[in-house]
């Protein structure tokens, strides 16, 4: 069933990942997005130190919510970062168990996220795995040399009739040219955008950002 269809001004939620600057979170915010993304994984290209993230997070609190996204990260490692963070969500991005997520959620009472790359339908059937363990599951493009933020998309047919059990959101090479093609294929309730809203790796584009964000509202409207 389409869910939108009964309901036209349901609202598509908006994470910008992979932040590093003040300018690129006063971007989020004033777009309308609901979440920003910091990465802390030192492969990646948009990674940023604990103490830029915690500084990050304090300017943008009290007006968005601000997603800490680790990847295999170890119990003290973890427990550092959310410490001195203090995010609101922790998104995994890595081959954590169910039983992490759960350990994690259960010591920080924050909302906790996990990425899954979809290769094929067997894929999406394993996410049930993560049911009591994850509040949100990320849909993304199967992992290569580093997990996600690769600007690379999967067939979002894949999900096309799943039975979602949890909350859930579409990343993988969203842009500002194909997000509405997405969300006409997914119906997804939250979309996570990280290179297509950049220059070059790492680099957020305030105007990118700007019509990534008007592209999902004109979906919503067209309802």
């Amino acid at each position: 069933m389409d869910c939108r269809a009964n309901s036209p001004h349901m609202k598509t939620e908006i994470k910008i990942c992979g932040l590093s600057t003040e300018a690129a979170i006063d971007a989020a915010i004033e777009n309308g997005a609901d979440y920003v993304g910091l990465v802390h994984f030192e492969k990646s290209p948009r990674h940023v130190s604990l103490e830029r993230a915690a500084a990050l997070r304090t300017y943008a609190a009290q007006r968005i919510k601000t997603v800490l996204l680790l990847v295999n990260a170890d119990p003290k490692a973890t427990g550092k970062a959310i410490s001195m963070v203090k995010p609101d969500v922790v998104q995994f991005h890595g081959s954590e168990t169910p039983d992490w997520l759960k350990l994690v959620a259960d010591n920080s009472g924050l909302e906790i996220w996990k990425a899954l790359g979809v290769k094929d339908k067997p894929t999406l059937a394993k996410s049930a795995r993560y049911v009591g363990a994850a509040d949100r599951l990320l849909f993304d493009a199967p992992a290569k040399a580093l997990p996600g933020g690769t600007g690379t998309s999967f067939d979002w047919s894949l999900l096309a009739g799943h039975d979602h059990q949890i909350n859930w959101g579409l990343a993988g090479g969203l842009d500002p040219d194909n997000v509405t093609d997405a969300l006409t294929a997914t119906q997804a309730p939250l979309v996570d955008v990280s290179s297509g809203v950049e220059s070059a790796p790492g680099v957020k584009q305030v105007d990118r950002i700007a019509a990534f964000c008007q592209a999902v509202r004109e979906f919503d409207e067209a309802g």
